[in-house]
């Protein structure tokens, strides 16, 4: 045994979520290292799944809205998500897409800013592209006069709050950057943005659930996120929206549909819209997936987010002191900050064969993924990884690197989900 053998096997036996591997249903001999992409299923959300399909909805039929409460899904499951990221009761709501959220909040947000002024939504120019997109849409719907994208790089958001704080209507941000990792800080951030009165946005698609949040203390205006990732959700479940209950009174969300109604059932002629969080829901739920994203939610009882983040850290320091004992003269780069506190849950190295490589370890049951042009990403999630885990993958990693096998054929075919 090596002695990063011995160390995997010592840390393991010392952790202390070590139980919760038990509560995930994952395939034999694989070692998930995509969590930060598409989280794994729960045994509680596989039998929710059958549950919702077979009973709930098999029997009961259209009662369920009634008799298992679907009508209140999208409340109950931001309650609990509102836990995990630090808000208040009630100021989180589940329903639709990042992308289909950030327009109800960049249009409600755009609408309380408005003055000839102010017009820039402020953004970093890494960020993920559907929240770029989303600003463009919404600049050529209202015009470049009433709303214009502003992105700049990651370290020049600071300077532009303070060279153009007049003009910026929002700051629109991720949190942890989906490439590199890198974490904006945003208490700091928040709070230079309101001095400048600007509102802000925070995107925590790489950061709820494996980063202790708190947006009620932090004074954060809005925030959208995934829940396919951290959460477990499942693929294509639905994001969330938080507002802080100071807003809530003079917004007006663009998507007006029945279920942001005050009273749904009275099928009132004109809109009036919910005066709470529920103000941000348009159509009816998608009632299985959300659902099961109750149900996986349930892998978070009993468990700190600080626990959560402390093995994340651990997790991340032993993989990067594993790589760097087993290939020290890699061609990988690091493509991520070297110090593991100040990015999220992920490592990224940088390779010209990096979507070859990723296909290698694929085809050994190692399952990372790969961001163009040139990013190899693995993720590493505290809940269902173990140190063994971590050595296992650098093994299989070193062996890919040294032996070349990533320059085989079959590894450059491009699918087209990458």
């Amino acid at each position: 045994m090596t002695n990063l053998q011995e160390r995997a096997s010592l840390l393991d036996n010392a952790d202390a979520l070590s139980h919760k591997i038990e509560e995930f249903s994952l395939p034999k001999d694989t070692i998930y290292l995509d969590g930060n992409s598409l989280g794994p299923l729960t045994k509680n959300a596989q039998l929710r799944a059958q549950e919702v399909v077979q009973q709930q909805w098999g029997q009961s039929l259209i009662a369920s809205w009634n008799s298992h409460d679907w009508i209140s899904l999208p409340s109950i499951v931001g309650n609990k998500i509102a836990q995990l990221v630090g808000a208040s009761a009630n100021s989180v709501v589940c329903c639709d897409s990042i992308s289909v959220n950030l327009f109800k909040i960049l249009s409600a947000a755009v609408q309380l800013q408005k003055t000839e002024k102010r017009r820039l939504i402020l953004s970093q120019n890494d960020n993920f592209p559907t929240d770029l997109y989303m600003a463009q849409g919404l600049s050529q719907l209202l015009g470049t006069n009433n709303c214009e994208l502003l992105s700049v790089a990651s370290n020049e958001i600071e300077s532009t709050l303070e060279a153009k704080g007049n003009d910026i209507s929002i700051m629109m941000l991720s949190h942890v950057n989906f490439k590199n990792g890198a974490i904006f800080d945003i208490p700091k951030l928040t709070q230079l943005a309101h001095s400048k009165g600007v509102l802000v946005v925070w995107d925590l698609a790489h950061s709820a659930g494996i980063l202790p949040l708190d947006l009620s203390a932090w004074n954060v205006d809005f925030a959208v996120g995934c829940t396919y990732k951290y959460l477990n959700g499942g693929p294509g479940a639905p994001a969330f929206i938080y507002a802080a209950p100071r807003l809530l009174a003079d917004l007006q969300q663009p998507l007006s549909g029945w279920m942001g109604h005050k009273s749904p059932f009275a099928f009132d002629h004109d809109y009036d819209k919910n005066t709470g969080i529920e103000q941000f829901l348009s159509g009816t739920p998608s009632i299985i997936s959300m659902s099961v994203l109750d149900a996986a939610l349930d892998v978070f009882n009993k468990v700190s987010m600080q626990a959560i983040r402390n093995k994340s850290l651990a997790l991340n320091e032993f993989f990067q002191t594993c790589i760097k004992e087993l290939i020290p003269q890699s061609s990988l780069s690091l493509a991520c900050s070297l110090d593991h506190q100040t990015r999220g849950s992920q490592i990224s190295f940088k390779h010209e064969h990096a979507y070859a490589i990723c296909q290698a370890l694929i085809s050994h049951n190692v399952i990372a993924d790969f961001r163009a042009p040139n990013i190899l990403r693995l993720g590493f999630s505290p809940l269902f990884l173990s140190f063994k885990n971590a050595y296992d993958a650098a093994t299989v990693l070193q062996d890919i690197i040294e032996s070349k096998k990533f320059l085989h054929t079959e590894f450059q075919i491009k699918h087209k989900v990458t």
